[in-house]
Parts: structure tokens; sequence; C-alpha cells
């Protein structure tokens, strides 16, 4: 049966707080796994994937077909989870402190006795993954197509799992520099050589909204059929065929809101651009035409991701696009920095 291997951390008032987690053990040699969801407290879409993968790893647990380990923590983050203001989560940063909780994960597993909440927390998570072969981590954006990070020690092995949960894309990554949960996680591989037999990705399951039992079961699937596929459950589920197009980190466009005011999209997720053409307009006076400002694509490609609200602050996200060449705003890092 399962193992429950729940364990707390300390909220902002002392009070302990409860990071569900159990594990499958499996009667073989095969690999161990970590997947965790909801790092940032307001992407629930892999929550509910996890959700309905459970019982499923229960059964083929209880069948003797579970040749490897799985563990599975559905909801990792406790202290942004409770971060209600005025009726909506915000979950991203910490309310205390302002840290982006993905970020300087590194910082907290340099400390032997954590400074703070956070640290406390981000030193817990990633003690429980570290024996894992095989990590996976769920977000999601704000509003976008299914894709996938992974490091180029990865690729194009990753090209399996983004298939199995029918992603079109894969960013592949060479640094972060900031500390995120992956970044911290396999930086001992990729420093001792030993990532032959391991892998890790981020899986972005489209955007926030995207919360429902039909897409939650398509991707629960895509997760088992790619556990079977790794020989962590001895069950044959072909992997279905499905194009990945791989794209350097670098390359990815993203576009900043000019100046506030209401956002217009004119193209839709998945539509390809060409350069210069227009996408979107932002309104920043409506009723002044003179306010209106007209966005255009900076390369050639596809809209991959694009801003969730439709009043925009200067300077904020608007949307991320593929491209075939190095973008003139790349200066290294992670594709979103705060």
């Amino acid at each position: 049966m399962a193992q429950d291997i729940s364990f707390n951390v300390r909220g902002n008032n002392g009070e302990d707080l409860r990071v569900g987690a159990w594990r499958f053990d499996g009667a073989g040699n095969g690999p161990k796994v970590h997947v965790q969801a909801g790092v940032h407290a307001d992407e629930i879409a892999g929550m509910l994937v996890l959700h309905l993968l459970m019982p499923r790893l229960r059964q083929a647990e209880s069948e003797g077909r579970l040749k490897g380990s799985v563990t599975l923590v559905p909801q990792a983050n406790p202290l942004g989870i409770g971060q209600f203001r005025q009726g909506r989560i915000l979950g991203r940063f910490h309310d205390a402190t302002g840290q982006n909780f993905n970020r300087s994960f590194d910082q907290s597993q340099a400390l032997r006795r954590p400074a703070t909440n956070v640290q406390h927390w981000q030193k817990s998570l990633v003690e429980l993954a570290a024996t894992a072969d095989l990590v996976l981590d769920l977000h999601t954006d704000d509003e976008a197509l299914p894709y996938v990070y992974v490091h180029r020690a990865f690729w194009p092995r990753g090209r399996a799992l983004a298939a199995a949960l029918k992603m079109d894309l894969a960013i592949i990554w060479d640094e972060g520099g900031d500390g995120s949960f992956e970044e911290t996680l396999i930086a001992p591989w990729l420093r001792d050589g030993d990532t032959a037999q391991r892998f890790a990705a981020t899986l972005e399951l489209r955007g926030q909204a995207d919360v429902s039992d039909r897409l939650a079961g398509q991707d629960a699937d895509g997760l088992y059929a790619w556990l079977c596929s790794v020989g962590v459950i001895d069950e044959v589920r072909p992997l279905a065929q499905w194009p990945v197009q791989a794209v350097e980190m670098g390359h990815m466009e993203t576009i900043l809101a000019p100046r506030p005011g209401v956002l217009v999209f004119e193209k839709e997720l998945g539509d390809f651009v060409e350069e210069g053409q227009r996408f979107a307009r932002i309104l920043g006076r409506p009723g002044d035409a003179s306010s209106e400002v007209i966005l255009h694509a900076a390369q050639a490609g596809r809209m991959v991701t694009r801003y969730r609200d439709r009043l925009i602050a200067q300077g904020s996200v608007v949307a991320k696009f593929t491209g075939s060449r190095v973008s003139r705003n790349w200066a290294g890092g992670l594709l979103d920095p705060n």
C-alpha cells in the first residue's frame, strides 16, 4: 500500500503546515521517481493531475506491476495555498518576504539551519526529492500551450515525455542562475557527470484556468504511459506519436507591455505570426484613439503564452513566441526572471 510520508513545515506564524506526500514502492529495481505540483501555489492544474494519477499507481502497486518507486506531492506549497486576497489566490510570491517560491532553492540547501520558513520548506522539498532518479515539477503559465522546460543534458530523451503529454514545444535551457527547484536538484548531477540514468523536467500544463477532468485525465494518462516507458511500471503502453518542436531558450521572444491599458489580443494561442506582424494592441485611455499602441512580433514564430488578464501594467509580459534566432532581448538566465 502507498506509504503516507507527509511532513510539516513552519507557517508564517510558526504554526505547523502539512505537506501531503505519498510513496508507492515497487517490487523490482526500477527507477525512483519524484513528481510534485503546486510549488507556485496558484498553479492548480498539476494538483488535479496527480490526484487522478494516484489511484492508477495504487492499482499497479497492488497488482505487483510497480517495479520502481514513485513519490507524489500533489500540493507542495502550504505557505502559498492560503494567500487569498480579495477573492483571488496570490501563490507565486511569498506574502511576507516577496520571494518567488520557485527561486533560491540553492540558498536554502546551503544552510544547515534555514533562516526563514520559506527556506525550511524549500530545504524539505529538495531533501525529499534528492534520492530520485527521475524528477518532474508540474507548473502552469498564465494562458499557454502545454510545454516542457528541459536541460540540454536530458535532450532528446525528453522528447518522449513531451510526446506522452501531447506537448508541442520543448524549451531547451543551459544555465539558470536563480536557484529554481529543478536547477538546484540537477546541479550535483551535472557537476558529477551523472546524467545518463537520471532525468528532470519542468512541465507547464497550459494556463492557470485550464483545470478540468478532461485535461487532467489526458495528462494523467500521459504521465502513466511515460512511467511505463521508463521501466517504473511493468505494462506496455505505447507512447503516442506527437510532433515536438525544440526551441533554444534564447530564441524565445518575450514581448513586454510598453504602457498600461486595456489589452486586446488579435491572435490566438498557437497561431503563427510573421516578423513584424501585429498580434495585439493596448488601449492606454479608452476613448482616446491616440493612446492606442500596436504590438508587433519581433520574429516569426508561434504564440506560446499570453497574459491572462485584459488590463495590463507597463512592463508586464504580454506574450511569448517561439523563434528561430537569438532574441535581441536575451540576456541569459530563466525565461521568467521573476
